[in-house]
Order: C-alpha cells, then sequence, then structure tokens
C-alpha cells in the first residue's frame, strides 16, 4: 500500500512537471494583459526541438535550453500579432498552436528521414537521485526538471509580489494606460513577458521528449498546453495557485495510469480521465476566477 502511494506521488509529479512549465509561462504572458491560448503549440515545438538537438548532439542540457529558445521564438510571432498589430490574441493564439503542430511534423520529417516520430535521445536528462536506486528513492526519484520547475514556482512568487519589476508586470496587465503615465513602457514589459512565456512552454515540451518519453512523437504533446491554460485560471493566475492546479492534474493522469491494467473500466475510459477533470473544473471555477483586468485587451498608446 505505502508503495503504491510512493508511485503514484512519483507518477504525478512527473507528469505535472510539464504543464508547471506551460501554466507558468501563460500566466506570465496573461499578467502583462496578453492572452496565450497558443501554450500547446510552443510546447510542440519545443518537444521536438528538444529530441532533435538531444539526439544530434547527445547532450540533454544543450536540447532543454533550445527548446526554450524556439518555444520564445514561436512566442514571439504571437507578440507581433497581438501587440504591434493589435490583432485579436485569442485568433493569434489558435494560429500559434496550428503552426506549431504542422513546423513540428514537417521538421521531423526533415531531420528523420520521413518519420513522424524522432529517433530516442542517447542520453535523458538526470534524475535527482541517479541511476539504479532501490526503497523510497526508486518511487521518488525525480526528473531534474521537476526541481526547476518547484524552484521556478518559488522564483516567480517573489519576482511577482516582492520586486518593482513584478509589480510593473501586474500594474500593466491591470491598467496598462495608467502604468504609461507613470513612464512604464507597456510594449516592453508585454513583448518580454510573453517570450518568456513562450520560453518555459518551450521548457514544458522538451520536458516530456527529454525526461519522460525520450523522443518525439505526433502524441508527444497532447493536450497539455490546453490543461496548462486550464491550470492558469483554476489556480487564479498566481504562482502557488498554477502549481497546485498543476498537481491536480498530474495526480489525474498518475491515477489514469494506475489504473490502465484493470478489467473492470474500459481503457477509453481511464484515458479520458485527466480531460473531464479539466472540463469539470472549468465549469466549477472558471466563473470564480478574475483575470487581470487589460488581460486580452490590446493597447494602444495616447488611448485610455
Amino acid at each position: 500500500m505505502a508503495n503504491n502511494i510512493l508511485l503514484l506521488i512519483g507518477i504525478s509529479l512527473m507528469y505535472s512537471t510539464p504543464l508547471v512549465f506551460g501554466a507558468l509561462g501563460g500566466m506570465l504572458s496573461e499578467k502583462s494583459g496578453v492572452v496565450n491560448i497558443g501554450i500547446e503549440g510552443m510546447m510542440t515545438i519545443g518537444a521536438l526541438t528538444g529530441a532533435c538537438v538531444g539526439y544530434y548532439t547527445a547532450n540533454p542540457w544543450i536540447g532543454f535550453l533550445c527548446a526554450g529558445l524556439a518555444g520564445g521564438a514561436i512566442a514571439l510571432l504571437h507578440a507581433i500579432a497581438s501587440i504591434t498589430f493589435q490583432a485579436n490574441q485569442t485568433v493569434s493564439g489558435i494560429a500559434i498552436n496550428l503552426i506549431g503542430a504542422g513546423l513540428a511534423t514537417f521538421l521531423c520529417r526533415l531531420f528523420f528521414d520521413g518519420a513522424t516520430m524522432s529517433q530516442p535521445v542517447p542520453n535523458k536528462l538526470p534524475k535527482i537521485f541517479g541511476a539504479g536506486n532501490e526503497g523510497i528513492k526508486q518511487y521518488l526519484n525525480l526528473d531534474i526538471t521537476t526541481v526547476i520547475a518547484f524552484v521556478l514556482v518559488l522564483f516567480l512568487y517573489v519576482f511577482f509580489y516582492k520586486t518593482k519589476w513584478g509589480l510593473r508586470i501586474r500594474a500593466v496587465g491591470e491598467h496598462p494606460a495608467a502604468a504609461d503615465t507613470l513612464g512604464i513602457n507597456v510594449y516592453l514589459i508585454r513583448y518580454a513577458c510573453v517570450v518568456c512565456g513562450g520560453v518555459l512552454a518551450g521548457f514544458g515540451g522538451a520536458s516530456v521528449t527529454l525526461a519522460i518519453i525520450a523522443q518525439f512523437t505526433p502524441t508527444a504533446i497532447s493536450g497539455q498546453g490546453f490543461i496548462a491554460l486550464a491550470a492558469v485560471i483554476f489556480g487564479k493566475w498566481t504562482p502557488h495557485g498554477v502549481y497546485g492546479s498543476c498537481l491536480l492534474f498530474g495526480l489525474a493522469q498518475a491515477i489514469a495510469i494506475m489504473l490502465g491494467g484493470s478489467d473492470l473500466i474500459p481503457a477509453e475510459i481511464i484515458s479520458m480521465i485527466p480531460y473531464v477533470l479539466t472540463l469539470i473544473i472549468l465549469m466549477l471555477f472558471v466563473g470564480k476566477s478574475v483575470a487581470p483586468k487589460a488581460n486580452g485587451v490590446a493597447y494602444e498608446k495616447g488611448k485610455r
């Protein structure tokens, strides 16, 4: 019984990690007032880049960093459309999702002789206890990305609520015109937050292909970006709330995996658990969560 509980905790943390990166990226963008529903596309590009660079360099850390850069590059497109050209942010996010999925498949075929999945990376990202552990370490030997994600949550909490830069981002997300009158560069802050959010989403994708499954497949990122978006809403746009939400969704995935060997419940029903939980949470809590007031509203200097 104790081993099953430890195993459940370990799987929950493992599958919540990509969601944490993606959700923190979405939260960072939306804190500045730019809606980002393109997390799925950014994570997909990050997953492909991490797998490709990790395979050809045999260095998962280089792959992880390049995945973040790729996610940031795709996010830059969203920033240009949403901030500079003041396009509809929801439509732009949908386009990013389509571009991310299509571009990842195209590049995968290009780099791996027409295959829709990459070759397995020779070296995965390390685990905190290394290899060959037994006992409790066997069940709680987490990927290093899980620790990085947790540290990132702590950093963003301090950044948003204890520093002047965090205050400026929150001011831009709540009332950009007022922030502008105080000399805050609204456009620069929004650009920085959207691009950095894309970097985090790219890390989330890479944490799948460099730590969990060790290769890119067309289904490597299958809805995690949308679940991360739900975690942003459920977590009320706060780092600690987002982290708790991602742990809940990770637990749902862990339960689905542990029930996978059951003959009592059809496999199709079990695989639906994380997505059904997402819908239930959105129906119950979306009306109670209050987004930043200027979230989704394009800002034009000189207009209030």
